[in-house]
């Protein structure tokens, strides 16, 4: 009985709780409309409460957001001169002293509550929303799966390659909120009116449980971009690009612009998987290798199995690039990556003699 008169009391005090901050929420933190003037030159109206990310793409105006909008990777930065509050302590960790003194905000994280001005980049105006069609979805390995979309409305893109887009994932079984990630374009420019996404499942991962385990071919998929400042500098350097898993994408997209326009500067392509297994799109790899003038690509593996009967490299990419990269020389390298791969190899590109602001790159979480 002691156990039962618990459990009912915490019930009822949770019931109340949830109650009171509904009410709350509905009536106490109705903020009503509120206006968001951009540049000094575009005004929308917005409805009070939400963060300042939902309610510029309510409006249609897309701030990349490579988290969804969780705060972790302090891609939505906008600029706010007036409203928006104090900063808040989950936006500290992500913004510079010269950041805070120039009033840069996480769009995710700054709730709409009062009228604002803010500033963005005018690149972002010609960010579009676009709905697509799934024409093929190809399993590379059984975590990684290739979609082939096919543009609807609008029916072409332009995008450097390099960039990115973000993929709305609906409401599904098991998910109770649209959600935006982004995914690297790993498709050729000279077919503006499909692209290509390889992406992996991340278990839990809302938008990549739904690729992988909702989306079908014939299904329509949202998306919003291009984003991104990472593509191919146009300079006489040798190019290094380093990669690992699905940060295949970014990659293939440069390859193509390298073969479709002839770049014959020396460019050698270091890419890293598990095992065997693990290895994606190898055969379009050697195919670049012909098609490309001056392209080597080194794959290796940090666990093959015995069963892989693999007599290729076998460690980390840092390791390849301190086996097969000379010291000095004009270089420029690209990375894609996971926060831990891109952080260790900077450093190893670094004692290369690179130097830091010749080394680009696009990092996931």
């Amino acid at each position: 009985m002691t156990i039962l008169m618990t459990v009912i009391v915490i019930t009822s005090i949770a019931t109340v709780l949830a109650l009171l901050l509904t009410l709350a929420n509905t009536y106490i933190a109705n903020y009503g409309q509120c206006k968001i003037t951009i540049n000094n030159e575009k005004e929308i109206t917005v409805e009070g409460g939400n963060s300042l990310l939902s309610s510029l793409r309510d409006s249609q105006i897309f701030i990349p957001s490579a988290c969804g909008g969780k705060g972790s990777c302090a891609y939505c930065k906008v600029t706010v001169t007036e409203g928006g509050g104090p900063v808040l302590p989950t936006e500290l960790p992500y913004l510079s002293e010269r950041e805070l003194k120039n009033n840069v905000r996480l769009s995710c994280q700054c709730k709409v509550k009062e009228n604002m001005k803010i500033e963005i980049p005018e690149e972002l105006f010609n960010v579009k929303e676009f709905r697509t069609l799934v024409e093929k979805i190809i399993n590379l390995t059984p975590t990684i799966k290739l979609l082939r979309l096919k543009l609807i409305d609008p029916d072409q893109i332009s995008f450097k390659p390099g960039q990115y887009i973000q993929l709305k994932a609906p409401i599904y079984e098991g998910s109770k909120e649209e959600v935006y990630r982004a995914y690297s374009l790993a498709s050729s420019v000279h077919q503006p009116n499909r692209i290509e996404l390889i992406i992996g499942y991340v278990p839990n991962g809302i938008c990549t449980t739904y690729v992988h385990k909702y989306l079908k071919e014939g299904d329509e998929v949202l998306l919003n971009g291009p984003y991104g400042e990472f593509y191919l500098r146009n300079s006489e350097r040798e190019i290094i690009l380093v990669a690992v898993g699905t940060g295949m994408a970014p990659m293939r997209s440069i390859l193509y612009q390298m073969a479709e326009q002839n770049i014959t500067r020396k460019a050698t392509y270091f890419f890293g998987a598990r095992t065997k297994t693990d290895l994606i799109l190898i055969e379009e790899m050697k195919a670049f290798e012909e098609k490309i003038p001056n392209f080597t690509f080194f794959p290796c593996l940090s666990r093959p199995a015995p069963e892989d009967q693999w007599t290729g490299d076998v460690g980390r990419v840092t390791d390849l690039i301190e086996k097969y990269v000379e010291n000095g020389g004009n270089k420029e390298a690209y990375l894609c990556g996971s926060k831990t791969m891109i952080e260790s190899t900077v450093e190893v590109l670094k004692k290369k003699g690179i130097p830091e602001d010749l080394i680009y790159y696009d990092k996931f979480d």
